[in-house]
Order: C-alpha cells, then sequence, then structure tokens
C-alpha cells in the first residue's frame, strides 16, 4: 500500500472512532404518573387518539399496557435513510391506564427519546424533545377529555 492510502485509512479511521466516543449525557426519565377525572374507558381512548393523532403506531398490549413504535419524526419517502444514516430525534411511548374508581383514572406515561446528530454515531437516550414530551402528551389527553 501507498503511504497516502495508509494516511487516508488512519483518517477514516480516526474519524470513525472520535464519532463513536463520548459519553452519554445524564437525564431524568420522562414519566409522568396522575389521576384523571374521568372514567377508564374514555382515557384509555384519548390516549390511543391522540398518540395515533401524533404519527405513532398503538398497540394494545392487554387491559391496561398500551405500546408505541418509534414516532414518524420525518415524513418523506426517504424516511429511513434520514433516521438511521444522518439523525434526528425519535421517541416511543408506553402508557398504563388502570382504574382509581368508578369516576377516576390513573394514567402512568413513559416517553423514551433517542438521538442521533450523524452518519457515525449511534442513537443515544436524550431529554425529550418538547413536542413529545409526556407533559406535552398529558396535555393534549386532557384536551381531548376536556378537562381543564
Amino acid at each position: 500500500m501507498s503511504p497516502r492510502c495508509l494516511r487516508v485509512m488512519a483518517a477514516v479511521s480516526l474519524l470513525a472512532g472520535a464519532a463513536c466516543a463520548g459519553p452519554s449525557i445524564p437525564h431524568e426519565p420522562d414519566v409522568l404518573d396522575v389521576t384523571l377525572p374521568a372514567p377508564t374507558e374514555q382515557v384509555r381512548t384519548a390516549v390511543i387518539q391522540v398518540l395515533t393523532d401524533g404519527g405513532y403506531d398503538v398497540e394494545q398490549e392487554d387491559d391496561q399496557n398500551l405500546r408505541t413504535g418509534y414516532r414518524e419524526e420525518i415524513r418523506s419517502p426517504w424516511d429511513g435513510l434520514l433516521r438511521w444514516r444522518f439523525g434526528t430525534g425519535r421517541s416511543r411511548v408506553n402508557a398504563v391506564v388502570t382504574a382509581a374508581d368508578d369516576q377516576s383514572t390513573r394514567l402512568r406515561l413513559h416517553v423514551q427519546y433517542e438521538g442521533k446528530d450523524g452518519l457515525f454515531t449511534r442513537w443515544e437516550e436524550s431529554p425529550t424533545a418538547l413536542p413529545q414530551s409526556a407533559e406535552n402528551q398529558l396535555r393534549l389527553i386532557k384536551n381531548a377529555l376536556r378537562i381543564l
């Protein structure tokens, strides 16, 4: 191999190694646990509606647990390439809807947000972007239920 080729290979190796290095930034999990003054079925319906309107595919695991896949953060024919290669944010939600009594429901929302900022970096947990945050999801759910 020529010295120029060796230098190019060394530079690419150094770039790839530097892009993958570095500690993750610690942050608090984005979790809310609240009691809403509405029947369980209405709350479950509102959660599914809000998450579906927000771009999530919602799966109902059982009577209490709702889970989503990753939200469609970018809407174009190139979604997969843009998210996988060049990075952006992606989020998914786990919700637990349980009856507290006849007219109130406990709701636990956990939003998992991951970020990526380049071709050679991997997805890492990141602080949740405001539009996808558990606080904002709760606000939208309360609006759907017409609770102030």
